[in-house]
């Protein structure tokens, strides 16, 4: 097949500056062309990349994009400009994946493609301008439901598949986790809408007995441009997290995989408390941390459900309650406190991840595209 992958206007590829979706699309792109298929991604040009390159059979073409604007108008303005400099460069294909706001909409020349949506974030009205696009691909059952409610016309129209685990940069297996230090992990972005701040409340109010014998890894750009909270949100958790004596470190964002990996590894509890109700659509660090046999908390967003039960193959709190900071320490307090239970849902975790793998995940896509296309070749249709 020929399959064009289209990145949005904010984050280059490959991601050397971060991004989930941008992540997972490198990823994919180079196991589709791996199985031999004719692969060309388009994502935003960076100075320090080339215009066009192949790197794993994988040919890069890159467009004049933005950095990240903070309003959500501006945001929609800049799409449009960097969609259409897309459009006229695009190659003939079987195949368009995109998950920009406007390109579905501008896409009317067969010749690019079966039109494939991913809907990375909570559908916000576009669903329903959406209609000629062949598929709107929600990487979790949530998110499916809420394409599903805004634009029920296209129910038929929409499947699931998940984002896949990152293939592991280490070849050793991850160590268990009472092997390693006792280390509480976050990665992301360092904003109030991730939670951050109510992980950093819990630490610095747990009991003594319990906080002194365990640290506070925090990893994420804070920078707005790359999606963080800025510089004061990082200025009152750095001053929060003074109270704990030294017990948490706050880290600029690591984008190097093997890195990233190896903090993954060294930790023994992830805990992602993310408060993004309708901006979370799958939790691809969650997933990673299990990937690496790290124990894993998350809040109790809907999204999380395809992958975490409580107690089995992860911990959930609740974030909507009256006091999230409190629910949020007592939960990690039990969770802590029983070494046995917290050792038994790492390992339950790390083998729910091998269900995300990429070479599952990509048969997923694969056969999902190769649908489309017979459909298209027995209703005596141009690809």
């Amino acid at each position: 097949m020929k399959i064009t992958i289209v990145l949005g206007a904010f984050f280059p590829v490959p991601p050397i500056k971060g991004g989930a979706v941008e992540k997972i699309w490198f990823a994919l792109g180079q196991e589709f062309a791996r199985r031999g298929h004719d692969v060309v991604e388009i994502s935003r040009a960076m100075s320090q990349l080339p215009r066009e390159e192949i790197l794993n059979r994988v040919k890069h073409l890159r467009v004049c994009g933005f950095n990240p604007p903070r309003s959500l108008f501006w945001l929609k303005v800049l799409d449009l400009i960097y969609s259409i400099r897309v459009r006229s460069m695009l190659p003939e294909a079987d195949v368009i994946v995109t998950n920009t706001f406007w390109l579905p909409i501008l896409l009317r020349n067969a010749k690019h493609g079966k039109v494939y949506v991913h809907v990375a974030r909570y559908p916000k009205g576009q669903m329903r301008f959406y209609g000629h696009a062949a598929r709107l691909q929600a990487p979790s059952h949530a998110v499916a439901g809420a394409i599903s409610t805004e634009a029920s016309h296209l129910r038929d129209k929409i499947t699931v598949i998940p984002y896949p685990a990152p293939r592991s940069a280490i070849e050793r297996e991850p160590v268990p986790i009472d092997k390693r230090q006792k280390i509480i992990l976050f990665v992301g972005r360092i904003h109030p809408e991730k939670g951050v701040h109510l992980l950093v409340d819990a630490f610095t109010n747990m009991p003594r007995k319990l906080s002194s014998q365990w640290k506070l890894s925090i990893v994420g750009p804070a920078e707005q441009e790359l999606g963080g909270g800025g510089g004061r949100y990082l200025a009152e958790l750095k001053e929060l997290a003074a109270k704990a004596a030294g017990k948490i470190f706050i880290h600029e964002a690591v984008f190097d995989p093997a890195k990233l990996e190896q903090n993954f590894r060294d930790a023994r509890l992830f805990v992602y408390p993310s408060l993004a109700d309708l901006g979370e659509s799958f939790g691809l660090a969650p997933l990673e941390a299990m990937a690496h046999r790290c124990a894993v908390m998350v809040s109790n967003l809907a999204c999380f459900s395809d992958f975490i039960r409580d107690g089995q193959t992860g911990f959930v709190f609740d974030h909507r309650s009256k006091n999230p900071a409190q629910a949020l320490r007592e939960k990690l307090e039990s969770v802590i406190a029983d070494p046995t239970l917290l050792a038994h849902v790492s390992e339950a975790g790390y083998r729910k991840s091998a269900d995300f793998s990429i070479d599952r995940v990509a048969d997923q896509f694969l056969h999902d595209f190769s649908s489309l296309i017979s459909q298209s070749d027995g209703a005596g249709t141009n690809r």
